[in-house]
């Protein structure tokens, strides 16, 4: 179920953060039934895994979803040059270098957060990326690692990639510790240090400098743009992604008025259609909507309802039309 509306030229203003397990094609196309502002981003795709994979399938995406930004994971610059040069083809607006995942599965394949105490070598695969294609490189990074965490350690890292000619940086407001912490706890635990990335956009003043980290809202990211170029919202938007119904018109100054909750969903389960038909799993779409609802009457029924039967063999999209139904006024 594709639009016939050009793709638009990224604008960071408000992004979504690319998140494993999250922000995949479904997911990305019921966000951007919400804004047709904001920035998404792929999860994170390792150069092995499109090298050596099957690119078409796991690039795939529906045009409506742009702009849409591919975030890679590695560490080689010839690698990361192919795979940039891939993602361009296959028509993605921007390419992202992972450098903030703390996973230890990441760390042992020498990408991610473990990259930010080698900024030579970023600099290096970021070069290279920037050679290989015309569409923009970014790089999303941590405040630091471990005990690298001084304000200039980050200076210095952010320095060493610009030389490049990299001109996006997004940047995770808190450490990330590579030893001790899980992933999710590298989410919560470290403190954040808005103020750090707040002085770099201060001390680099032509680089775009996106925030990342504890923004819940959209009140908090327009907080955060009286500061720097962009925010990006996480977690907050797989809790509720309704939260995203009214940035067009707040963040991006767009006209088109927002849609209902049953108008996002109505048109989701079309899409839903179209995609059981090419033999995609009705629990794969049908669990980006448990937060549609939420802190609507009747959103515990629907959340209860879908994740008892979506999962179930020869699950149909009338599942949705019976959750639906639990949700009163919808």
């Amino acid at each position: 179920m594709s639009s016939p509306e050009s793709p638009r030229l990224p604008d960071r203003r408000l992004c979504i953060a690319p998140m494993m397990a999250h922000t995949d094609r479904h997911f990305r196309y019921l966000l951007r039934l919400l804004s047709r502002g904001v920035m998404l981003y792929t999860e994170m795709l390792t150069t092995g895994a499109l090298l050596h994979g099957d690119p078409s399938r796991r690039l795939a995406f529906d045009p409506f979803e742009h702009p849409l930004g591919l975030q890679l994971g590695g560490s080689n610059p010839a690698a990361l040059a192919r795979c940039a040069r891939i993602a361009e083809s296959a028509g993605y607006d921007e390419v992202n270098l992972n450098v903030g995942c703390p996973s230890d599965r990441v760390r042992e394949g020498r990408f991610g957060a473990c990259l930010m105490a080698e900024p030579a070598l970023v600099a290096e695969c970021v070069a290279a990326m920037l050679d290989a294609v015309r569409i923009p490189v970014s790089v999303k990074s941590r405040i630091g690692i471990d005990d690298q965490e001084d304000y200039g350690d980050l200076t210095n890292f952010v320095e060493t990639i610009a030389a490049t000619g990299c001109r996006i940086f997004i940047v995770h407001a808190r450490k990330a510790c590579l030893g001790g912490l899980s992933p999710r706890e590298n989410l919560a635990v470290p403190p954040l240090r808005h103020d750090f990335v707040y002085r770099l956009k201060q001390d680099f003043p032509d680089l775009e400098i996106i925030i990342n980290g504890g923004i819940r809202t959209l009140a908090d990211a327009r907080t955060h743009l009286a500061r720097v170029d962009g925010a990006m919202i996480g977690r907050a938007a797989c809790d509720n992604p309704y939260l995203l119904v009214d940035a067009d018109r707040e963040i991006f100054g767009l006209r088109a008025p927002p849609l209902s909750r049953r108008e996002v969903l109505d048109r989701f389960i079309a899409y839903m259609e179209d995609r059981l038909a090419m033999g995609d799993t009705l629990h794969g779409m049908a669990r980006h909507t448990l937060g549609l609802f939420a802190g609507q009457p009747g959103a515990r029924s629907f959340r209860r309802h879908l994740s008892r039967h979506a999962p179930g063999p020869g699950a149909n999209i009338t599942i949705m039309h019976e959750a639906l139904a639990l949700v009163a006024g919808a």
